[in-house]
């Protein structure tokens, strides 16, 4: 049995990547048998009642790699980190983002006894933070035994700021929970229509007004699609003005839905859409929907080739391209023997990421991290014995 402290940056009640990446990964491993502990900012605090939770930290609001971020910026939680570090005596701390304030680099610093793995998942362009804060950072950095990079683009984007030996292993996710029988959310087919849905945050990044305006040069020359939008943020108005006022028609609001709902939103659709600017580091929600036995339209950003191949999970278009975003999700329409056949694939390139695989991997870079934070608290015992042998 391994003891893991599990780190997150970001609000554990929040839904997000990380915390999803977490979560599962944690669970996955309680499987095994190993005993995990999360430790991460929580807005319920210690009134809290989840299963191997610390909640560390009352996240706030933050505006991170253009998204919003709650994650915690105190720095006075030093007393309870050591505190808790003491007590739960962790075999492996795995700090998810562990360059980020307060509380992975925190934990970090303070650490003295664990191995310590770093699992970075951002990607973008560049990281202001990195750059200036890189010789401070980097003293934490070389803390870490292992690193681990979610994507090659995440690979590439961490290292130009510290180089490093970084083992890629991807997010995962659950092919049994996202499943091409799951049955559909009621309310949403619509039998004389084709549903093309959309899932995510409603933010510039994600790309929705590309997507409104692929839809609406479609609907200037067919009737058989309907658009449905899940998923909420802060230019959820103005997505809806622009659909009334320009009189879009079919297009559906739903706002947000649990997690546990989207497997039955994504099967109640006949294409899922992904119209992303860029700043993805993998395509976990293209996973979801192949896994789901949906086809997939996307922009060929450097985290969705990760996962899809243009022509067999899916179609990739470039970005901001509502033409042949159009043209894509055309093709689709005319053809449902062509959907079928990249919904099947999908699904099978999905099976290839499903938790037990990926932590299989992680478990690896656990024992190798093991092996060096040993190797390390031996080479100085034996350098203090060599003046007694000579």
């Amino acid at each position: 049995m391994i003891r893991v402290g599990m780190v997150s940056p970001y609000d554990y009640q929040r839904p997000g990547g990380v915390g999803e990446h977490v979560r599962h990964l944690a669970e996955e491993l309680r499987r095994r048998g190993h005993l995990v502990k999360v430790l991460a900012p929580a807005a319920g605090g210690e009134r809290l009642d989840v299963e191997g939770l610390i909640p560390l930290g009352r996240p706030i609001p933050f505006p991170a790699n253009g998204s919003v971020a709650r994650i915690s910026l105190s720095f006075h939680l030093t007393r309870r980190i050591r505190s808790v570090l003491a007590e739960e005596a962790f075999d492996v701390l795995h700090i998810h983002e562990p360059l980020m304030p307060a509380l992975p680099i925190t934990v970090l610093r303070l650490n003295q006894t664990s191995a310590a793995v770093g699992t970075f998942h951002a990607y973008a362009r560049q990281n202001l933070g990195y750059y200036y804060g890189r010789p401070i950072l980097r003293r934490q950095f070389r803390h870490l035994d292992a690193c681990i990079a979610v994507s090659e683009p995440a690979r590439r984007f961490v290292a130009r700021y510290f180089p490093g030996d970084y083992t890629v292993i991807p997010n995962g996710i659950d092919p049994q929970r996202f499943h091409p029988e799951v049955p559909p959310q009621a309310g949403i087919r619509d039998p004389r229509l084709t549903t093309i849905l959309f899932l995510g945050r409603l933010e510039e990044r994600k790309g929705l007004s590309t997507l409104l305006d692929a839809y609406q040069l479609l609907r200037q020359v067919r009737t058989d699609c309907q658009l449905v939008v899940i998923g909420d943020g802060p230019l959820r108005r103005g997505y809806e003005r622009r659909v009334e006022e320009e009189g879009i028609p079919d297009v559906r609001f739903l706002g947000f839905v649990p997690e546990e709902e989207k497997p039955a939103h994504l099967t109640a659709a006949d294409i899922y859409c992904a119209p992303n600017t860029g700043k993805e580091s993998f395509g976990v929600i293209l996973l979801e929907a192949m896994a789901s036995g949906r086809p997939v339209v996307a922009t060929a950003i450097d985290g969705f080739r990760q996962v899809l191949t243009d022509g067999q999970e899916g179609l990739l278009v470039p970005k901001g391209d509502e033409g042949q975003m159009a043209r894509a999700v055309s093709r689709l329409l005319d053809h449902p023997d062509l959907r079928l056949q990249m919904g099947r694939q999908g699904r099978a390139t999905a099976e290839s990421y499903a938790w037990p695989l990926v932590a299989d991997r992680v478990l690896q870079v656990y024992r190798t991290a093991l092996r060096q934070r040993s190797s390390q608290e031996v080479q100085p015992s034996v350098q203090q014995a060599a003046p007694g042998l000579r």
